[in-house]
């Protein structure tokens, strides 16, 4: 099937998506989560297959994995998804209007989704989950790395649909994993009203550029964590460890560390000590190197940088303000943190820091749909329209406008 076709097809579903009860979806989406754990056999010898080929470096070889537990997270995170309350046919407000207009505000699916990523296999089942909750047809284009994962998982969703009188289309994957067919992806505006890019940060900048369709804008973290004057320096530690090493590769992990000059000598060791069984890579400014003499000097490219790999940049600042500053020029808008003991110094940073989501006293790993209870998220947005933050059913979904009248006409 061509992408045509595809998008036939999934217009068509997407009506009838539109008009499904939500006991419906949620029994779908139940039975979705069934079926993940029923074939995890067939699931696990696909993606033993996408690892032995995959050529990409081990931080995002944990990218694609799948193991007993991450299928179980995403049957999981289906079933939170399916008791999560359905937004379709909410109204947001209503009023009437100087002519006797009764105008409401509904809550309607944006349409047909287009997710195109890099290679995250749970990327295809959250997406799909999100957008059949929400009423939409998506349709998925993995990344080649992940090919066998994503077929045999879209091939299990398609088949619960099947069984369950829904249309397979709901849910489609493209097989091609060419440059050519991902082109031709971001900008199917016949049939596409949206595309979704989750990866790296180039990659992201290449589909924005290259679209047609509309975009909302994912998933780049140059992540932040700013440690004060004030802080809790135990607490720190925990903090940058999670922060940096739990999962170096997605994109809520920490990338710098901004220090206060003020206890930047009595941290900066206790730090480098913490992070060594992990072998970070540690890359500092000039401030830095004194007190770690064995680091690496950082360069401008740097501070702008999103590793996603076990390293860190250091930099030392005199002040909050100077802090602040620096973040909102190299940062990607997605998550910051700072670790104070100084409740002024928390509300500054939190209403002056640019980003989606802001921490205090917290890991950034945090930034997720599943961790902020959405049951998963189809992306972090970036951007300020028309969705911000890790991205849920709400965010999935649109307005119309419905008016009742009596007869009415226009003066």
């Amino acid at each position: 099937m061509n992408l045509n076709e595809m998008g036939v097809a999934a217009k068509r579903a997407a009506f009838t998506l539109g008009q499904l009860a939500t006991s419906r979806k949620d029994q779908a989406l139940n039975a979705m989560a069934d079926a993940l754990l029923v074939n995890q056999t067939q699931l696990l010898r696909a993606n033993t297959q996408d690892m032995a080929t995959a050529k990409v470096k081990q931080p995002m070889l944990d990218r694609l994995k799948l193991d007993e537990d991450r299928i179980q997270a995403m049957a999981t995170g289906l079933r939170q998804v399916a008791n999560l309350p359905d937004s379709i046919g909410n109204i947001d407000g209503g009023f009437t209007n100087e002519a006797g207009l009764v105008i409401s505000k509904q809550r309607v699916p944006l349409g047909v989704i287009g997710m195109i990523y890099e290679a995250r296999p749970n990327v295809t089942v959250d997406a799909a989950a999100l957008c059949f909750k929400s009423g939409n047809a998506v349709i998925l284009r993995g990344g080649k790395e992940a090919i066998r994962s994503n077929q045999a998982l879209t091939k299990i969703l398609q088949n619960v649909l099947k069984a369950q009188g829904l249309p397979e289309a709901a849910i489609q994957l493209v097989s091609d994993t060419s440059h050519e067919t991902a082109r031709a992806l971001m900008q199917l505006n016949d049939y596409l009203d949206v595309l979704i890019p989750r990866g790296s940060g180039p990659f992201i900048k290449m589909v924005v550029q290259t679209a047609t369709v509309p975009v909302i804008e994912t998933g780049a973290g140059n992540c932040h964590i700013y440690v004060d004057e004030s802080a809790d320096l135990a607490m720190a530690v925990g903090i940058i460890v999670n922060a940096k090493t739990q999962r170096p590769s997605v994109c809520n992990a920490m990338e710098k560390l901004i220090i206060n000059e003020k206890v930047a000598k009595s941290f900066l060791p206790a730090i480098a000590k913490a992070l060594q069984p992990y072998q970070v890579e540690l890359r500092g400014d000039s401030t830095a190197q004194k007190i770690l003499p064995l680091i690496t000097p950082a360069t401008e490219a740097d501070w702008g940088m999103e590793y996603n790999d076990y390293i860190l940049a250091i930099k030392v600042v005199p002040d909050l303000a100077s802090a602040i500053s620096h973040i909102n020029h190299y940062n990607t808008q997605h998550s910051e943190a700072i670790i104070t003991n100084n409740y002024q110094h928390s509300v500054q940073f939190t209403q002056q820091i640019d980003a989606a989501v802001v921490y205090v006293n917290a890991s950034t790993r945090f930034t997720d749909g599943f961790e902020f209870g959405f049951g998963a998220e189809i992306g972090i947005s970036t951007q300020k329209l028309h969705a911000r933050g890790p991205m849920g059913l709400r965010e999935l979904t649109t307005t119309k406008y419905v008016v009742l009248g009596t007869g009415q006409i226009r003066e």
